[in-house]
């Protein structure tokens, strides 16, 4: 019987110092050290979510929601940030609490729920079986890594087939659009000619790494596709939560479903995953011009918005601290560096709230690329700090 994770004690990221981290990027605290034996360079932040969001088993906590849930995404997120930090132990607990209670006990068997945790009966478990493709995406991606950084076998292998259910059940080739990836298995075909598609679930580095690894000539097709319903369905600039694409007649609003024609709490990532690109892809330039107009209502308004309306631009007021950090990566080019200084100081001045996981997600991938931690190679391969550290020892 699965029983509910233990809860880990809520600790801030802010209770330490963050300003020093953020502004300064100073290395204080303890690394974790690898079975490899190579130290990799101290990432407070990690320790500070690991201590607040995840359980000693395992399990990525958000503790703002009544059902202190977990959905596969923070699995995913936390799968990765560990690898990013060379914490195998904690690599090795979150994968294996994924695959008990999300998989049935079995990866190799079929891709995780997406969102478990607390019945209504009392009871913990699977709260809706249907799997989440962004989270499936970073699950691949975290264990093929993983397994080449590690010299894992196992991680490399577990990858793949996860790949393979990936392109069997959560694709979809559309009329006009070609092979594109679906949000879920089930539930986002509205109609024979109608898929509703989520632009945050489509980070291109993902995919350029799944298309260089493997002859399976799906992966570019999806890789393709990606780009375009981050540029198509972005008219003006600002990314939606959710959009439709009709066969024959392209993008529209999702005027009756949960994004209704806004950009927000899904969408940030959009900004955040195009930032983070190499900019010795060609897939970089194009993304921060076509979101540009993004990055200038940042630096006029001094924050992101909450929510914007992507046809006409107009926004419903800021968007939580989170959002600030998102967009640090998109606003390290040259010419955002007075945006970048605001969000900074903002991000300073308002700090997230402890509890709430999704910001401090954010917050971490954003950090952690800004403060050096890691990169993404032109073929979208991870570069982590720890193994350039191993690499000149």
């Amino acid at each position: 019987m699965l029983r509910a994770s233990s809860p880990a004690c809520p600790v801030s990221l802010w209770q330490w110092g963050w300003r020093a981290l953020a502004l300064l990027c100073c290395c204080l605290g303890t690394a974790h050290a690898a079975r490899t034996g190579c130290h990799a360079p101290p990432w407070p932040q990690w320790e500070t979510f690991k201590a607040s969001f995840i359980s000693r088993d395992g399990r990525v906590i958000d503790r703002s929601t009544s059902r202190q849930q977990t959905v596969s995404e923070g699995q995913a997120y936390a799968l990765f940030f560990a690898l990013v930090a060379n914490d195998r132990p904690a690599f090795a607990r979150i994968l294996q609490w994924t695959e008990d209670n999300l998989a049935g006990g079995d990866l190799t068997d079929r891709l995780p729920a997406w969102h478990w945790g607390r019945k209504d009966d009392g009871s913990w478990g699977v709260l809706d079986a249907n799997p989440a493709a962004d989270a499936d995406l970073w699950l691949v991606y975290a264990l093929g890594e993983a397994g080449r950084l590690w010299q894992e076998r196992r991680y490399v292998a577990l990858s793949s087939l996860l790949a393979n259910r990936i392109l069997a059940e959560e694709t979809a080739n559309i009329p006009g659009l070609g092979l594109t990836l679906l949000p879920a298995p089930h539930g986002f075909r509205v109609s024979p000619s109608v898929w509703r598609l989520n632009p945050s679930y489509l980070p291109i580095q993902l995919f350029d790494w799944l298309g260089s690894r493997s002859s399976d000539p799906r992966w570019r097709a999806l890789a393709a596709s990606s780009l375009r319903v981050m540029l198509e369905s972005a008219p003006r600039g600002y990314s939606p939560d959710w959009i439709l694409y009709e066969a024959g007649k392209g993008f529209r609003i999702d005027s009756e479903g949960e994004g209704n024609g806004k950009g927000g709490y899904n969408a940030i990532r959009v900004y955040l995953w195009a930032g983070m690109l190499s900019p010795d892809t060609s897939t970089h330039a194009r993304l921060q011009a076509a979101f540009a107009p993004m990055a200038e209502y940042v630096a006029r308004r001094g924050h992101p918005p909450e929510q914007i309306d992507i046809l006409d631009g107009r926004a419903n007021g800021p968007g939580p601290t989170g959002f600030s950090a998102a967009m640090l990566p998109f606003l390290s080019a040259p010419n955002n560096s007075v945006a970048l200084k605001t969000q900074i100081d903002r991000i300073m001045t308002q700090p997230p709230r402890a509890e709430a996981y999704y910001e401090q997600a954010l917050m971490l991938f954003a950090l952690g690329w800004r403060n050096g931690h890691y990169r993404f190679a032109k073929d979208g391969s991870l570069q982590p700090s720890w193994k350039t550290t191993c690499n000149q020892a």
